[in-house]
């Protein structure tokens, strides 16, 4: 039987343990051999956040790997990163050599994901799926592989690999009790943290939370999204399956872009931005005071300059 260790191996873990309330942020590597544009943007979040999320073809759209950008960010700007680790593209044996391999590139955060199917992607929908394994027996395995220095039994050579292993939980799925037996899954097998999907509704993540907190006893990290664009926040929308912008929300976005697109662009960031500002800082601010969450996780891809007003919600 594995176990869930409580050692702290990473920064992140550490503070969960200390009960501090605590900021992650999120990193998403292109389809590109560079990634100067994620290390520019760890550098702008690095003072507000304790470790940032490195994406692993989120949607099953292909980028640059992830445990590769994990390592090279980190290394680069100081700032420890959370390697996203997902089950669509590889079988446990691929999983298995990522997870020897990582922490010898100075990582120390995994999140176990089972990863969304290539029907998905906006451009590889022919690519075959895997999901040999999933999340749950995922976590599983990095416990065992921590814990015991085995690997599904087999035991492996050299000094055991330490990480702390984080997992997906989705507040907008439904029913709440099926969601909730998932993470009790994810719980038993040894996950060190939960960070969620992005939510909107503070009475239902209160709830949600009210839940987890009672059920599994893992810190939670809600995530929030602020949306750069009308454009972006209508796509998030549409695609996201679970995920509904709210209408008002939304609605104020499209009069920000009609009033401002021909007319002065920067303006028209800067007023996206106050939105953001007026919905998401509140939200923040009562999650702290109620410390109902263990910290809050801030999908802010590419939108570095986000970070500063929000926090300006806890001081």
């Amino acid at each position: 039987m594995v176990t869930m260790t409580t050692k702290a191996y990473s920064n992140l873990k550490r503070a969960l343990n200390e009960g501090k309330f605590v900021f992650t942020g999120e990193l998403e590597p292109k389809f590109s051999t560079t990634i100067d544009d994620v290390i520019a943007d760890a550098n702008a979040m690095k003072e507000y956040v304790i470790a940032a999320n490195v994406t692993d073809n989120p949607a099953s759209d292909t980028g640059f790997l992830s445990v590769v950008a994990s390592h090279l960010t980190q290394e680069a700007t100081g700032l420890e990163m959370i390697w996203q680790l997902r089950c669509t593209d590889k079988n446990r044996m691929a999983l298995m050599a990522d997870l020897l391999t990582a922490p010898k590139l100075g990582l120390k955060n995994v999140l176990a994901l089972t990863g969304d199917h290539p029907w998905c992607s906006p451009d590889w929908r022919q690519s075959k799926p895997v999901y040999d394994l999933d999340s749950c027996t995922l976590i599983r395995l990095v416990n065992e592989m921590v814990e015991q220095g085995t690997a599904f039994g087999k035991e492996y050579s050299g000094d055991r690999i330490e990480l702390n292993v984080g997992g997906a939980a989705n507040p907008n799925a439904g029913p709440l009790e099926a969601e909730i037996l998932k993470l009790k899954r994810k719980a038993k097998a040894g996950c060190d943290w939960f960070q969620t999907q992005v939510v909107y509704d503070i009475d239902e993540t209160l709830a949600f939370l009210k839940e987890v907190n009672t059920k599994t006893k893992v810190p939670t990290l809600i995530g929030l999204f602020p949306m750069k664009s009308y454009r972006v926040a209508k796509g998030f929308d549409m695609m996201v399956p679970g995920v509904e912008v709210p209408k008002d929300l939304l609605g104020k976005f499209k009069a920000v872009r009609k009033e401002w697109k021909n007319v002065d662009k920067q303006r028209m960031k800067e007023e996206f931005l106050k939105l953001n500002v007026e919905f998401l800082g509140p939200f923040i601010k009562e999650l702290h005071e109620k410390r109902a969450s263990a910290g809050i996780h801030i999908m802010a891809v590419h939108y570095p300059e986000a970070f500063a007003p929000l926090l300006e919600y806890i001081k």
